[in-house]
């Protein structure tokens, strides 16, 4: 009797052992999908609203630049079945670190802080141009950033745990003898910065060039109304990149071979040349 009884008890531990083990195999791989023929779905989120680099178009479509080089590394990828899903700037980021994507695209810039949340992989998806926004009154002392940091130009606040804020400390770290003044600042409306400079309590505001473009120089943007008193310098390109979730190391990898013979094939280069007008990755500092 008692030796029945113990033989029931090691055959339900044994049970219980193996259905734990089944459970906590986390997600299947590419390669376990496709044993089962079955093609593994990657939920790919990306902004709505981020032109030229991810929107909905008007015809409902999903589009920009990087939804256009995510569809071209699916063609490449037949192991996975992409679903590109339009969301918000703060849904994607908590979406991808949950789990609830395993993909997002919205023009992101590598930081540390970033990097413990999101595996990054090895090749950028495409380029972003900071640079500076100022008086077109100062347009002949401000012709790059280390003419602005020469005069001793006075930034518009940038929050310290913003991409941009450590692009100018870097600078600043290369060019000691004259850095850019730069003061910390959690948040202020992008309106507030451009009359600040036109009233001289600041010299620039560092701005991505796409933005300026949209905001200032476009006819139809917010700000038109100071692009005859307000002028633009690049300082630099930045790459963005797509953000995978920790879990995701397979599809990283398969996604840096893909992009590696769509830049061979001059694919990538088509497609920056269709959406900025040139290829702004040629721009990022290697």
């Amino acid at each position: 009797m008692k030796k029945n009884i113990l033989k029931a008890v090691g055959l339900l531990f044994i049970v219980v052992f193996a259905v734990a083990a089944l459970g906590c195999g986390g997600k299947p791989t590419a390669k376990e999908e496709a044993a089962k023929g079955e093609k593994k779905v990657v939920r790919v989120a990306f902004t709505n609203y981020y032109v030229p680099y991810d929107f909905v178009n008007k015809a409902g479509e999903p589009d920009g630049i990087e939804v256009q080089i995510m569809k071209e590394v699916a063609k490449s990828l037949p192991q996975y079945q992409f679903k590109f899903e339009p969301t918000s700037d703060d849904d994607l980021l908590i979406g991808v670190e949950s789990g609830k994507y395993d993909v997002g695209i919205k023009g992101v810039w590598q930081t540390e802080a970033r990097k413990t949340k999101f595996i990054f992989p090895k090749k950028p998806i495409a380029a972003s141009v900071i640079g500076l926004t100022f008086r077109k009154s100062d347009a002949d002392k401000i012709k790059d950033m280390e003419s602005f940091s020469q005069i001793g130009g006075k930034l518009v606040p940038i929050a310290p745990q913003n991409a941009q804020y450590a692009i100018v400390e870097e600078f600043n770290k290369k060019n000691a003898a004259t850095p850019i003044k730069l003061l910390p600042s959690e948040s202020f409306q992008v309106a507030d910065a451009y009359t600040w400079v036109l009233e001289g309590r600041y010299d620039a505001f560092f701005d991505i060039e796409l933005a300026y473009k949209n905001n200032v120089v476009d006819e139809k943007g917010a700000y038109h109304k100071f692009n005859d008193q307000l002028a633009y310098v690049r300082y630099k390109a930045i790459p963005t990149y797509p953000i995978f979730n920790k879990k995701d190391q397979e599809l990283a990898d398969a996604y840096d071979k893909a992009v590696e013979e769509l830049t061979k094939s001059g694919k990538i280069k088509e497609l920056e040349e269709k959406y900025f007008g040139e290829d702004l990755l040629r721009l990022v500092e290697k």
